[in-house]
């Protein structure tokens, strides 16, 4: 486990993902905590589980430290970070790594849009958001955003005020096209946390920190042997303009 924590990171990443998953801990009493786990994807393509944390609930404060973790650890560069878009997390990310840019997930906003909306016009409203971040430009993305805007801003203000102000729905379209589907969401992380919280509940809790430590570092150890060699989707084609965008950063 230790070494596993303190092992170094390359220097460089194309792309770092941050989300949390909640799993069963007992310290006193048993409760849901949250797993910090952020996976990032080489230059070559090549993935893996840089770090993580375990803390009560989830904060931007700990993202922080979890990020300090990472330039402690050897990162140096990362273009982009994608995430959820929890309250104060960009703040974090620039006070760590001031040049890399930042992707809200566009999965969870289309989320938080159908929560915010009548029952009768999600579908809807969440097929035309679709337009905004399936767009084959960034031209194409702003015409769509403007369209959404202009439809629903009479019926929903509140959540196309949202979107208008929010500056990090089309970060995405700064990078190649050929990983714009890898990088508009954390799907990414998302299904491996998914995998992580269900073969969690095979126990029925973990009786200490440490005893989570252990299945966490044995199922992350096993990520990283699967996917050190493979080259994620797209990834083969953008290496050129990655190479170049780390030049320019």
């Amino acid at each position: 486990m230790e070494a596993f924590k303190s092992r170094p990171l390359a220097s460089r990443y194309a792309c770092v993902y941050l989300d949390a998953t909640y799993i069963s801990l007992k310290r006193d009493t048993v409760s849901k905590e949250a797993v910090y786990i952020a996976v990032g994807i080489r230059e070559d393509g090549s993935k893996e589980v840089l770090a993580y944390t375990v803390a009560p609930t989830e904060s931007a404060f700990v993202w922080e430290e979890v990020l300090l973790d990472l330039k402690e650890r050897g990162v140096e560069e990362v273009l982009l970070f994608i995430s959820d878009g929890l309250k104060g997390i960009t703040d974090r990310i620039f006070a760590v790594f001031p040049d890399a840019k930042y992707q809200a997930c566009c999965v969870h906003l289309a989320r938080n849009i159908s929560h915010k909306v009548r029952v009768a016009d999600r579908a809807e409203i969440c097929d035309d958001f679709k337009t905004v971040y399936r767009a084959e430009s960034r031209g194409l993305a702003k015409e769509a955003l403007k369209t959404f805007v202009d439809k629903w801003k009479a019926a929903y203000p509140r959540v196309t005020k949202s979107l208008e102000s929010n500056p990090y729905v089309l970060t995405f379209y700064d990078f190649p096209k050929s990983i714009w589907r890898s990088i508009y969401s954390t799907n990414l992380i998302e299904s491996f946390n998914k995998k992580v919280k269900k073969y969690s509940k095979r126990k029925e809790q973990f009786p200490n920190e440490d005893s989570l430590d252990r299945f966490l570092v044995a199922q992350f150890e096993i990520y990283n042997q699967n996917f050190s060699t493979r080259c994620h989707i797209g990834f083969d084609q953008a290496r050129a303009e990655l190479a170049e965008m780390f030049k320019e950063a």
